[in-house]
């Protein structure tokens, strides 16, 4: 059971706002799904609510990954299970180094024993041989691992950075909130490269206001979501279509 399933998800703020109105949803590894609606129609909210940040509060629905009901479960919960964030705003963190970071929460995925079998945690050196060639292919140099996790990093390079946490923690499912935000074409060309060269079969759910990151991420269906809800569903044609009449006749 490869999907990632959400079901009449309604969510909003511990304070009672209503934000998500029931949104259904099925993906499939190897599915490219791409959400796109206007500003604070909660395309954000779905990604957050969907790895479980604690400031929202899920009033209904059922999120399940692999068959398995995640809801309830914390981030790191979901995490092990096979899920990621890439963030719309990835934080600074001053003292905690990038390679070190990212080693680790390899080895944390790892750590998970299957039937009688452990997986063998990665050692530096072998991590180090992983790292540096995605890295390149993203426009980074091989000091990248060797810096503070995003300090000093410019919003290009952050964004980046989480794609090649991405390439590195292999997740089943993978969710990208407005990964192009503050790129250029250079920095989306890259992160589309990556993205599809990656040689495993995994599902991707794609955030984003605008249609130009997906000229170089080609996805297979195409969301419309407004005031919370799921309003339309096509495949790449209707992105070409909200580009050249926008959204006004969703509103």
């Amino acid at each position: 059971m490869d999907t990632l399933v959400i079901t009449n998800l309604h969510a909003g703020t511990k304070e009672g706002k209503e934000i998500l109105q029931g949104i259904s949803l099925t993906i499939k590894k190897g599915e490219i799904h791409a959400i796109m609606g206007p500003n604070g129609g909660g395309k954000s909210t779905f990604a957050q609510v969907l790895m479980g940040h604690p400031d929202y509060v899920i009033t209904k629905g059922v999120i399940r990954l692999n068959g398995k009901n995640i809801t309830m479960m914390t981030p790191d919960q979901r995490a092990k299970q096979g899920l990621f964030l890439g963030f719309q705003y990835p934080v600074e963190i001053a003292g905690v180094n990038f390679g070190n970071f990212l080693r680790m929460a390899i080895n944390e995925q790892r750590d998970l024993t299957l039937g009688t079998r452990v997986k063998k945690k990665v050692s530096p050196i072998a991590f180090r041989n992983q790292v540096e060639p995605i890295a390149k292919s993203l426009g980074f140099s091989e000091e990248v691992v060797k810096r503070f996790l995003n300090q000093g990093f410019s919003g290009g390079e952050k964004k980046k950075a989480e794609i090649l946490q991405l390439a590195m923690l292999r997740p089943d499912f993978a969710i990208l909130d407005e990964p192009d935000s503050g790129l250029d074409v250079d920095a989306l060309r890259y992160i589309g490269d990556v993205i599809q060269s990656l040689d495993y079969p995994f599902g991707l759910l794609l955030i984003t206001h605008y249609q130009r990151i997906l000229h170089y991420i080609k996805p297979h269906f195409v969301h419309i979501v407004v005031k919370g809800k799921i309003v339309k569903s096509g495949d790449e044609n209707l992105a070409k279509e909200v580009e050249e009449t926008g959204y006004e006749q969703y509103l």
